[in-house]
């Protein structure tokens, strides 16, 4: 049984800097019909657990911690018992959401996760948030970017701990050097592929966002 991805959208809030807005996250789950890992416990642990099935949870994997993509991740935490895993750089945006509970372990930049046979390289990409990873996977001919890169251009970078010069290098030279046909699984909204988004770099940096 190799590998396959499964995708749940789940719906609640993100709040930063003193505003909330509704979202609809991406929740994206890599493995077998026997173990997976979860790329971004948005909202609704129970939704993610009945998706899950009978699989053994391995990892819940935090692209960054902007509270829409971990605020259900202690409760996934609890309910399977998989360790919640997040760049450090993003543990005071952890803390915002979740400050009497820390992750269970690190994320860093080349290291591999292995799921169902599936080796998954993290990729720091900040700029979005500090500690933003990217989970590439080859094997599957896919990029999981978080809220790094989108289909038509970057991931906002307007609040606090964001920074546009930092996302452009990130996206200029981690991601648009994958091969062309990656497919791109964003945070939010539809999927792309890195051919499809690279030859825009340069309106993106001319517009500025």
């Amino acid at each position: 049984m190799t590998a396959r991805i499964d995708h749940l959208v789940t719906s609640g809030t993100f709040a930063l800097d003193g505003g909330t807005w509704d979202v609809d996250n991406n929740v994206w789950i890599v493995g077998d019909d026997t173990e997976a890992i979860v790329v971004d416990a948005a909202h609704d642990a129970a939704a993610i657990r009945a998706a899950l099935g009978t699989r053994t949870l391995k990892a819940v994997v935090c692209t960054h911690a902007h509270s829409d993509h971990v605020d259900a991740a202690p409760a996934l935490s609890a309910a399977t018992g998989a360790k919640v895993l997040l760049h450090p750089d993003d543990l005071p945006l952890w803390k915002l959401t979740h400050p009497d509970e820390a992750p269970d372990g690190d994320l860093a930049d080349g290291q591999t996760l292995t799921v169902a046979g599936t080796d998954l390289t993290v990729l720091h990409t900040p700029g979005h948030a500090p500690g933003a990873v990217c989970l590439y996977a080859p094997g599957l001919g896919t990029v999981f970017t978080g809220d790094t890169l989108f289909q038509g251009g970057p991931g906002a970078t307007g609040r606090s701990y964001s920074d546009f010069p930092t996302i452009v290098e990130s996206i200029r030279s981690r991601l648009l050097s994958l091969p062309p046909e990656t497919v791109v699984r964003t945070g939010h909204g539809d999927s792309t592929t890195i051919g499809a988004e690279a030859p825009h770099l340069a309106e993106w940096i001319e517009r500025g966002h």
